[in-house]
């Protein structure tokens, strides 16, 4: 009885697929026809499941093939219901193309350009499609490695519009869209997806359609122009990027800028390296006059996600990125940390994201601070113009004298970054001067490297610095007798400095004529895990000798603050 039931399934599905491909139905009957046929699609793949000879599969194949060329050729006349089918259809190809030979990677390509590029915006669509990947995703990642590398940007309109319930599918695809070609391409994507957003928004109001059709015009790639721009800027500190515009800069309108961008984030397949549309200077007040007054639904969810969605890719590339795409990621990060979309929220939650992957990129592998010297000195020594460029340049300066500037083995890389260190300190030492003579202060503002005389930013950029300096010539002794004249002429200007700077300079100087003591605390976190006198302070939990924080002892003076002896403690401890 169930083998004559199964066969009456199979002739009633087949039939029902071979009118389908033969006659169009009535635009009144559309809707229960495609019903009807995504369930004949789903029983032939249930029978063919159920089949352990293999020889339904060949016999359903030509139906399927048939169908599906079918549906891709529906063009301006495809429905949410036929993307529905076709995903069913894949997962047959999918499952059981290897038994009939069908390649399924041009199949999988020709679903994503025909039918997905119009049919994103649906939601049964884009959670259809999402939980498809995801469900196949180890299969698409060992046979079709370059599919979901090459359309990510497609995949950013379906969560750009679509709602939060298709957060968490998302989140679990993100991780698969990590590869060599995009890996680089996906940082600005995520950084950028609040103007995707305002894209697809100005889109629908001046189409009617969420159909994108800068896709089909013929474009030179800027994916060469940009990766050489990039190379130039990770080895030779070159700002690229923005020379390509510098012709036409004067006729330039924040209009055609920000359509410029809009349209490269409505592109469908990925081509490399965008276009630095951040350069252009007036590219954040375009943005908020594109965004208007208020702000869509969309656009908040947006705003939500995007920081979530860096961590995600952050973590991805510290655990199964090479080293050589995080350090040419390094320079783009740099770049953008003060370039993006102007909401305050989303800015300061995606900044701290950066901040922190830069320097656990750096813990991970300190070598890229010898590597990366030039862009790290234009950082640390540019016009600090806003708060966010000042903060990264105190990170990279913790960095840079925390990991020795590379390390042991670097040292004409920490010769560098030592001088570039010192100008840094010579010049706020000399704003500083000039400040206490009554020169206007403003007049330092634009000075490379320096901060506003006399304020607590500029006394925090000091001690980063002189830090900075009293360790990096601890790693590469070779340093040491200048370091000593930097840090003597800081503790001298105790008239000009805050207090702060010129205790600490002056505490640095008394370490240093013990080297042992300044080795220990001073010395660089890698290199030297070995050497006798270097104390691995991360251990301190599980091998300190003693329950009271040196930071708790720091700058008392008199007599002890506390109500306990030094001999309580060891009899504790014993």
């Amino acid at each position: 009885m169930t083998t004559n039931v199964s066969d009456r399934d199979l002739a009633f599905c087949l039939r029902l697929l071979s009118h389908t491909v033969r006659d169009s139905p009535a635009p009144a009957s559309a809707e229960a026809s495609d019903t009807a046929v995504l369930e004949a699609v789903r029983k032939l793949y249930a029978l063919c499941k159920e089949d352990e000879s293999g020889d339904l599969v060949a016999r359903v194949y030509p139906q399927i093939a048939k169908l599906f060329q079918r549906f891709c050729a529906s063009g301006a006349a495809m429905r949410p219901s036929h993307g529905l089918i076709l995903l069913a259809v894949l997962q047959y190809f999918l499952d059981y193309g290897e038994s009939v030979l069908h390649d399924s990677d041009p199949s999988l390509r020709q679903f994503f350009r025909s039918s997905l590029s119009r049919l994103y915006a649906d939601p049964a669509v884009a959670k259809a499609t999402l939980d498809f990947l995801n469900q196949n995703k180890t299969k698409l990642l060992l046979f079709h490695a370059s599919l979901l590398s090459q359309f990510f940007p497609l995949l950013f309109k379906i969560i750009a519009w679509g709602d939060s319930k298709l957060d968490y599918a998302f989140m679990e695809l993100l991780p698969a869209l990590v590869g060599p070609s995009s890996f680089l391409p996906l940082f600005p994507a995520i950084l950028d997806l609040p103007s995707l957003v305002l894209a697809l928004e100005s889109l629908e109001q001046r189409t009617g359609t969420l159909i994108s059709v800068n896709g089909a015009v013929a474009r030179k790639s800027p994916a060469p122009e940009a990766l050489l721009a990039l190379m130039d800027e990770a080895y030779t500190g070159g700002v690229g990027g923005g020379g390509a515009e510098s012709g036409d800069e004067g006729e330039s309108t924040s209009r055609d800028e920000t359509d410029a961008l809009f349209a490269d984030l409505l592109k469908d397949e990925n081509e490399g390296l965008p276009e630095r549309h951040w350069s252009f200077p007036g590219m954040a007040a375009a943005l908020q006059i594109a965004m208007g007054g208020t702000q869509s639904d969309r656009l908040k969810h947006a705003f939500r996600l995007a920081p979530t969605l860096l961590q995600i890719y952050f973590d991805v590339a510290l655990r199964d990125v090479n080293d050589s795409l995080i350090c040419a990621l390094l320079p783009i990060l740099f770049w953008r940390v003060d370039a993006m979309f102007p909401d305050k929220d989303f800015s300061t939650e995606a900044r701290k994201k950066c901040m922190e992957f830069t320097l656990a990129a750096l813990k991970q592998s300190p070598h890229f601070i010898a590597v990366l010297k030039k862009p790290i000195m234009d950082r640390i020594g540019q016009t600090y113009t806003t708060i966010t460029k000042a903060e990264l340049a105190l990170q990279l300066c913790w960095a840079v004298g925390e990991y020795g500037g590379g390390g042991p083995d670097h040292k004409d890389a920490a010769r560098e970054l030592f001088e570039s260190l010192e100008l840094v300190l010579y010049e706020n030492l000399s704003s500083s001067r000039a400040a206490r003579i009554s020169l206007s202060a403003d007049t330092w503002l634009k000075t490379p490297g320096s901060m506003t005389p006399g304020t607590p930013a500029q006394a925090r950029l000091l001690c980063f610095v002189v830090t900075a300096i009293a360790k990096l010539s601890t790693c590469h002794r070779e340093l040491l007798p200048r370091a000593r004249v930097c840090l003597a002429k800081v503790a001298r200007s105790h008239q000009v400095v805050d207090k702060a700077v010129w205790r600490r300079a002056r505490d640095y100087l008394g370490l240093m004529h013990e080297p042992a003591i300044c080795s220990s605390i001073l010395g660089s976190s890698v290199g030297y895990r070995n050497h006798p006198t270097n104390i691995q302070w991360a251990d301190g939990d599980t091998k300190a000798v003693a329950s009271i924080p040196f930071y708790l002892l720091g700058e008392k003076e008199g007599p002890p603050f506390h109500d306990f002896s030094l001999a309580d403690v060891i009899k504790a401890l014993a």
